[in-house]
């Protein structure tokens, strides 16, 4: 299993993690190290695990809106798809009608061109 050398708040700690995700565990390293930095240069140096608990938080309470913002639009993607299934539907029903109404249209226009035809006598 390979295992990966990050840095968080200046110490370095080494994980392991599944095959390719190296650069993955690195980015997310970095990503929650930054938060804490910006967790001390908002409060200054109040003990590091108060900063690790407080970029904790932060890094969840991000997570959470995200997954609201997740669900959010999974619901408006399925209206929109409920939406063009109904048009889509009444979009067939229409062609349907025009065909016919066209149908019936080419029988009329072929039944007056009958009757505008001279009649031959034999």
């Amino acid at each position: 299993m390979p295992q990966v050398n990050v840095t968080i708040s200046g110490k370095a700690y080494r994980m392991a993690c599944g095959e390719g995700e190296e650069p993955h565990l690195e980015a997310l390293a970095q990503l929650y190290d930054g938060k804490i930095e910006e967790m001390r240069q908002a409060f200054g140096e109040i003990g590091d695990m108060r900063l690790h608990v407080m970029a904790a938080l932060m890094v969840a309470d991000e997570l959470s809106e995200l997954k609201k913002k997740v669900e959010t639009l999974e619901g408006r993607l399925q209206s929109l798809q409920g939406d063009a299934g109904f048009a889509d539907q009444r979009a067939g029903e229409v062609e349907e009608k025009a065909a016919a109404a066209l149908v019936a249209a080419a029988e009329r226009i072929e039944s007056v061109a009958k009757s505008l035809l001279p009649t031959q006598a034999g």
